[in-house]
């Protein structure tokens, strides 16, 4: 598979797992990572949350936009991950081939319950708040994820070893031996 601009966009519901899996990803590819909502949190020089509770969405999603367009001018052969409404932006498929990486809701809270630190997991992700919103949110998205995906991983009851294996194996990736 030929990689647009060599990266790989990690895209998915929050929670799914997709900065897990980038980290794994960078540590067996060598290649460099990088995360929109860190990103993000570094030009505005506060944390998602706060942004959404001092701005709001509607801001959020234009530092998104803003963020896109630099990667999109300003990164190669990187793995992106990204935050969960990332998506949207009008130039993804600009930025790199896209990874959508999927499981059901129930898996994705499962996750993040299991978590050592489930409760700043489920804290930092403010959308996730209301489940009954955050459940219709998710339907109305995964639709959305697999028509812009280049690739469909499935993820849940999966190891991270499983899904990197499977990952390096569709898209052909070099490894170097650790």
């Amino acid at each position: 598979m030929n990689l647009k601009n060599k990266n790989i966009v990690l895209i998915g519901f929050m929670g799914v797992g997709k900065g897990t899996i980038a980290r794994a990803l960078i540590k067996k590819t060598k290649r460099f990572g990088l995360d929109t909502d860190d990103l993000i949190e570094s030009m505005e020089n506060r944390k998602i949350k706060a942004i959404f509770d001092t701005d709001g969405e509607a801001y959020f999603r234009k530092l998104e936009k803003k963020t896109a367009k630099w990667l999109e001018k300003n990164v190669k052969n990187a793995i992106i991950s990204t935050g969960g409404g990332f998506f949207k932006v009008d130039n993804l498929d600009d930025i790199g081939t896209i990874v959508y990486l999927r499981s059901s809701f129930d898996g994705i809270l499962k996750r993040l319950h299991q978590h050592e630190n489930a409760d700043l997991k489920l804290a930092k992700r403010p959308l996730l708040t209301d489940e009954a919103k955050a459940r219709a949110l998710f339907k109305d998205r995964s639709v959305l994820y697999e028509e812009k995906a280049d690739i469909i991983i499935d993820v849940e009851d999966r190891t991270i070893e499983a899904i990197v294996k499977e990952i390096i194996a569709v898209l052909k990736l070099k490894t170097e031996k650790e």
